[in-house]
C-alpha cells in the first residue's frame, strides 16, 4: 500500500496542507509533496478536489484455516489477573457472534484458580505449568504462545494491555506476521465481514479509531483493564484442560530475572481498589494533595491523580488515572479538583458511583458523576473527611 500525487492533475491549490493531521504535505513549485511519515490515513485524499492524491491498495491473501477466540490470562505470583476473567467474558460474546469457542492460555507454575477459567466462559484451557513460567521471562513466554498459535490456529488473539502484554504480546505479532492493536477500549465482530471491529482512542484520546486486520490471522488486540465487566462464574459450564509441555531447553532465553520491586508509594494498588479518591490541578500546589490523601485514608482507598498533578511532579505516575495512565473500575471514584478531560474520563467513567467535588458548575466530570458536589475543594472534603473520622471513631 502507497500514496501517489498525479502531477498532471494536481494544481498546488494547496488545499491538501491544512487537510493533514500531521503537517507532512508541503506545496514546492504549485506540486504537493508529501513528506516521509505518512500513515496513509487518507484525510488529504478527501481535500483534494482534482483527485490527484490516490492511495494503492495491494491486495493480500487472507489466511485460512483459523477459527476460534484465545484470551491470555495473565497471572502474577501464581495468581489470575482480573483481566484474564474480563477478557473471558468478553471473548465468550465475540465468539458466540462467530459461532465459535474460546480457549484461554495460563502460562505459569502452581497458578490458583486455572480451572476456574472455564467458569468465566473457557470451553478450553491450554495449561502451561513449569516453575520457569513462574515468573515473567518474555523469551518463554513468546516461544511458547507462538507454537501455541501455530499449532491451533485461533483466528482471534486477545490479551490485557498490562505491563506483561504490553512487552510480549507485540513480539508474538511480529514472529508470526500478523498485526496488533493496542490498548483497546472496544470490540465487536462485524456482521457482514465477520472481521474483529478493534477500537482505540488516537490523537490523544480526542478520536477513536476503529481498526480491522482484514488479512492475516489471527488477528489480535491488547486491551485495557476494568475496560470491560467480567460476568459472574457459572459454574456449572463444563470445559476441557490441556496440559501442554513446556520444553525450556528449546528456548534460548537472553534474560535473566534478578527481582521484582514493588511499587511501595501505594498503600492501595489502584488496580485493585475498590474506593478511589482523585485529585486534579484544582488542588492549586502539591502540598495540598495530603487533602485528598487524608479522604482516601479514612475511606481505605487508593490515592489517584489526574494527568497534570502527574506532569508537574507533584505526584508519581503510578497513581495516574486516565488514557495514559491507569483505566480502573471500582465501586466507588471520588474526584477533587478534576474538570474532566476525555482523557482521563476513558479511564475511570466505567466507575459504578462517581462523585465529583468542583466548584465549576460546568465541568465536564460532572456529566459523568452520579453525584456532583459544587463547591470549593479545600471547604468540602476536609469536612467529609472530618465528618467520616467521627463517624468511624477515629476522630
Amino acid at each position: 500500500m502507497g500514496i501517489q500525487i498525479d502531477l498532471e492533475k494536481c494544481t498546488g491549490c494547496g488545499s491538501c496542507e491544512p487537510a493533514c493531521p500531521f503537517g507532512l504535505i508541503e506545496v514546492v513549485d504549485d506540486i504537493a509533496q508529501i513528506k516521509e511519515g505518512c500513515n496513509l490515513c487518507g484525510a488529504c485524499v478527501e481535500a483534494c478536489a482534482e483527485d490527484a492524491i490516490t492511495i494503492e491498495e495491494v491486495e493480500q491473501e487472507v489466511s485460512e484455516g483459523f477459527s476460534g477466540v484465545w484470551v491470555f490470562a495473565e497471572q502474577r505470583y501464581g495468581k489470575l489477573k482480573s483481566v484474564s476473567h474480563e477478557l473471558l467474558s468478553e471473548g465468550r460474546k465475540l465468539a458466540d457472534k462467530l459461532g465459535t469457542e474460546v480457549c484461554a492460555v495460563c502460562l505459569g507454575h502452581n497458578v490458583e484458580g486455572a480451572d476456574q477459567l472455564v467458569a468465566y466462559g473457557a470451553d478450553k484451557v491450554y495449561l502451561a505449568d513449569d516453575p520457569a513460567l513462574a515468573d515473567h521471562q518474555e523469551d518463554y513466554y513468546t516461544g511458547t504462545l507462538v507454537d501455541l498459535i501455530r499449532k491451533h490456529k485461533p483466528e482471534i488473539v486477545l490479551a490485557g494491555a498490562t505491563a506483561m502484554g504490553r512487552s510480549f504480546i507485540p513480539r508474538v505479532a511480529s514472529v508470526i506476521h500478523t498485526g496488533l492493536t493496542a490498548d483497546c477500549t472496544g470490540l465487536d465482530i462485524d456482521p457482514e465481514s465477520k472481521l474483529l471491529l478493534q477500537t482505540r482512542p488516537t490523537f490523544g484520546g480526542n478520536v477513536m479509531a476503529t481498526i480491522i486486520c482484514q488479512a492475516r490471522r489471527p488477528q489480535m488486540a491488547t486491551v485495557r483493564p476494568h475496560v470491560f465487566k467480567r460476568s459472574a462464574p457459572d459454574e456449572q459450564r463444563r470445559g476441557e484442560i490441556i496440559k501442554v509441555d513446556f520444553n525450556k531447553e528449546a528456548v534460548t532465553s537472553r534474560m535473566k530475572l534478578l527481582s521484582f520491586v514493588e511499587d511501595l508509594s501505594e498503600k492501595v494498588k489502584l488496580d485493585d481498589a475498590e474506593i478511589i479518591v482523585s485529585g486534579g490541578r484544582g488542588l492549586g500546589k502539591p502540598d495540598n494533595f495530603q487533602i485528598v490523601a487524608d479522604l482516601a485514608e479514612v475511606l481505605g482507598a487508593a490515592l489517584g491523580s489526574s494527568r497534570p498533578p502527574v506532569d508537574d511532579g507533584w505526584i508519581p505516575y503510578s497513581h495516574q488515572v486516565g488514557q495514559t495512565g491507569k483505566t480502573v473500575c471500582p465501586k466507588l471514584y471520588i474526584a477533587c479538583g478534576i474538570s474532566g478531560a476525555v482523557q482521563h474520563l476513558a479511564g475511570m467513567q466505567t466507575s459504578d458511583v462517581i462523585v465529583a467535588i468542583n466548584e465549576d458548575h460546568n465541568a465536564p466530570i460532572f456529566e459523568v458523576a452520579t453525584y456532583g458536589i459544587v463547591g470549593d475543594l479545600f471547604e468540602v472534603v476536609p469536612m467529609l473527611t472530618d465528618k467520616l473520622r467521627k463517624s468511624r471513631g477515629l476522630a
